[in-house]
């Protein structure tokens, strides 16, 4: 129990006073004195024994039973129906002529006051068991870097860099490179290149590779999920798959939270490696991919699984595997 800062009697102090007046036969007055409280202080403990027994002796909210000017419920309602369709506080406010302030209280009152998945679907979180049972595999593409370090550093400029090819063709070398990513769903073991372009035929040699750099270690990749990108789509990719022996699963559309984990590894990778240091080329920088995709399998805590390393999950779950065998 919480007592007010400046307050004579406790629980006990109060239980005391009236064992006083009532068993002893102290007068009001004594009673009082002894406990260093007025006579009103003391009458009014007294009563509340009488009137509730022991329950009477606890302290009370201060707050007002009645709030004049508390908002509506039915307002209250309302605004808890706009934050289900995800309004900000001040659209809310804005729609309903409310001041800010008020509607901000009344969210956080109402357990309401941050969005986040308010109004959405739930989460459909899933991991599967074996490493290898699935692989995500998606491609972002990255501005190259001519000149110097790109807009982020520097700020937006044109780039006129050009090369000439040994036939005196003449290449534009600004434009895009497209980072290939996979990782295992069960272990988040990431694959990475960069390569030219996005085509059908590039992505089936980046599978290849993939799968073979997964079988180095012991991994036998079963399953594959793309989101609907042409090159997915594609005869090629279907007959490439059939070929290696792997069940192809693409996302639904307009979903990328299928591939979820694809999706947050790249936002890592950007975070990490992309637009982690100052590059002056992007040949740099594609150096520099190496070195960073080994601390994030090797050394980098992933929060998904338990703070440890891709690597040490999935010799985590070779072993639980062998167990069973």
């Amino acid at each position: 129990m919480k007592l007010h800062a400046n307050a004579r009697l406790s629980v006990k102090g109060r239980e005391l006073l009236v064992e006083r007046v009532e068993v002893a036969g102290w007068s009001l007055m004594e009673a009082a004195a002894a406990a260093g409280i007025s006579e009103r202080t003391a009458r009014k403990w007294l009563a509340r024994h009488r009137a509730e027994g022991e329950a009477g002796l606890l302290d009370r909210s201060s707050a007002p039973a009645v709030v004049a000017n508390r908002t509506d419920e039915r307002r209250v309602e309302a605004i808890a129906a706009l934050r289900r369709v995800r309004l900000t506080g001040a659209e809310i406010a804005e729609a309903l002529e409310m001041a800010l302030s008020t509607v901000s209280g009344i969210l956080t009152r109402i357990g309401m006051g941050k969005l986040g998945r308010l109004g959405l679907e739930p989460a459909q979180r899933y991991e599967r068991q074996r490493p290898g049972e699935l692989i995500h595999i998606d491609v972002k593409k990255l501005g190259r870097i001519h000149g110097g370090a790109g807009h982020r550093i520097a700020g937006r400029q044109r780039y006129t860099g050009q090369r000439t090819d040994a036939e005196g063709k003449v290449h534009k070398i600004v434009g895009w490179e497209f980072v290939h990513i996979a990782i295992d769903d069960a272990t988040r073991l990431a694959y990475v290149e960069v390569l030219d372009d996005e085509k059908a035929t590039t992505a089936i040699g980046f599978l290849r590779r993939a799968i073979a750099h997964y079988s180095g270690y012991g991994i036998t990749v079963e399953q594959l999920i793309t989101d609907n990108g042409s090159a997915y789509r594609s005869t090629i990719h279907a007959i490439a798959c059939r070929a290696l022996g792997i069940k192809h699963l693409r996302t639904r559309p307009y979903r990328p939270q299928t591939n979820g984990k694809a999706e947050r590894f790249i936002r890592t990778m950007l975070g990490g490696w992309a637009y982690g240091a100052i590059y002056r080329d992007s040949h740099e920088r594609n150096q520099a991919l190496a070195g960073w995709l080994d601390f994030y399998n090797h050394r980098r805590p992933h929060g998904a699984i338990s703070h440890k390393p891709p690597i040490a999950r999935l010799n985590e779950l070779n072993n639980l595997l062998r167990s069973y065998i």
